[in-house]
């Protein structure tokens, strides 16, 4: 009996032929690829992916490619090791998992930059409003309470 590891694992199931004109045919993929913002700058050409230990770089070139039609140069990847530091009530290690990490670079010509999801908006406080109040009742609750700088220090509780 084989185990289902590796290539039997990955071996696609097509749906059964049926009489019909057009045949209409859904193919999901076994994968699930994430998209990640990079802790350091890339170059604008490159986009980073978490993806399965299972999943090569030609299989991540041709799901890019095939389903959301993003022309690819290169993929490069590197295996991640989690890290083993933490430990539970017994004082035992744990073991995050490890995962797999792709550098896919565009095509010539092509960028990638993430959307701002949050961007700064200037405020417009009317004056007189409740929120116009608030920040000036801050702004001097602030001011009252700094440090005097002839005190060298010494808490304001400590009287002298």
């Amino acid at each position: 009996m084989r185990s289902e590891s590796g290539a039997m694992a990955r071996r696609l199931i097509y749906p059964l032929y049926q009489l019909g004109n057009p045949q209409i045919r859904v193919f999901r993929t076994n994968y699930f690829v994430t998209l990640v913002r990079p802790g350091v700058p890339q170059p604008e050409d490159t986009v980073q992916f978490r993806i399965p230990m299972e999943m090569t770089r030609v299989e991540l070139k041709d799901y890019l490619e095939k389903i959301y039609n993003v022309p690819v140069a290169a993929v490069r990847t590197r295996i991640q090791h989690g890290s083993n530091k933490q430990r539970d009530h017994r004082n035992r290690r744990i073991k995050k998992p490890d995962y797999k990490v792709a550098y896919v670079q565009l095509a010539v010509g092509q960028t990638f930059q993430f959307p701002d999801l949050f961007p700064e908006q200037e405020e417009t406080i009317e004056p007189g409003s409740f929120d116009d109040i608030q920040k000036k009742f801050m702004e001097d609750e602030r001011q009252r309470q700094k440090d005097d700088p002839r005190r060298a220090g010494v808490p304001s509780w400590f009287g002298l």
